[in-house]
């Protein structure tokens, strides 16, 4: 499949924005101190080499046993066992060990934080645009806990036509810090309108941009969510003319 032109030239920016905006939340977070401990309520718990199914199992800590919680990556946590081994174990089998007090740990709250403290999200979308069908990619970075910019490129594949077009948005979110989170977006941008080469006289149509939406995003699990938008954009193709355009999108989305 062809990539339109917009997206042939802005997906590397994408690329590379998204790089420099994610690099600081990638390194491995500290647990809090003093190092939290637990104990082995299963048979034994597998220390991996690394924070992956693709390390290799070096040591397995017996049942009874005690590990100390010192740093964490993502769903994966690397632990000190008592005799000094340190590895990785994933969050799942950290569920079922026993705090000091003896109560089953639970990471529900530590899942919730990264959501709240989310920074930067890449998000795929397909919808309509006036009726035809719109593919669209963005890069959300959050400026404050309830306003956030966004980079958008799409294209719509019309019957006589294909559009591109890219916009960067003011993105509010009065209540981020819920599961289910409405949020508002007004945004400039450009429009490229380009005819299909079989229409006599046609020519191709560059026009500034502008966006308002309405939207609803879910936090499905982890670090994925779920998104719903309506749109409206405005061409304005000469000074004294502007064409309206509505679309409607759903997608899914990467926070980190």
């Amino acid at each position: 499949m062809n990539l339109p032109r917009a997206l042939h030239h802005t997906l590397p920016a994408l690329a590379v924005a998204a790089t420099l905006l994610a690099g600081p939340c990638l390194p491995a977070h500290a647990a809090e101190a003093p190092a939290e401990r637990l104990q082995v309520a299963e048979p034994y718990l597998e220390l991996h080499t690394g924070p992956g199914r693709g390390y290799p199992v070096f040591f397995v800590v017996e049942k009874a046993q005690w590990v100390a919680v010192e740093l964490r990556r993502t769903d994966w946590y690397r632990v000190r066992a008592d005799g000094g081994q340190v590895g990785w174990v994933q969050r799942k089998q950290l569920e079922s060990t026993l705090t000091a007090a003896g109560g089953a740990k639970t990471f529900r709250d530590l899942l919730l934080d990264d959501y709240l403290a989310r920074r930067v999200e890449f998000s795929g979308g397909w919808g309509r645009f006036k009726g035809e069908p719109m593919l669209r990619l963005g890069l959300q970075a959050r400026l404050a806990d309830t306003l956030g910019a966004e980079l958008t490129v799409g294209q719509v594949q019309g019957l006589f036509s294909g559009t591109d077009f890219w916009h960067v948005s003011l993105v509010s979110e009065p209540w981020s810090d819920r599961r289910l989170s409405p949020y508002f977006a007004v945004g400039l941008g450009q429009f490229r309108n380009i005819p299909n080469s079989s229409l006599v006289d046609a020519a191709p149509t560059d026009a500034k941009l502008a966006q308002a939406s309405i939207g609803l995003r879910w936090h499905i699990s982890e670090r994925f969510t779920a998104r719903l938008d309506w749109t409206l954009y405005t061409a304005f193709v000469a000074d004294t003319r502007s064409t309206e355009y509505r679309s409607l999108t759903a997608g899914l989305g990467f926070y980190f």
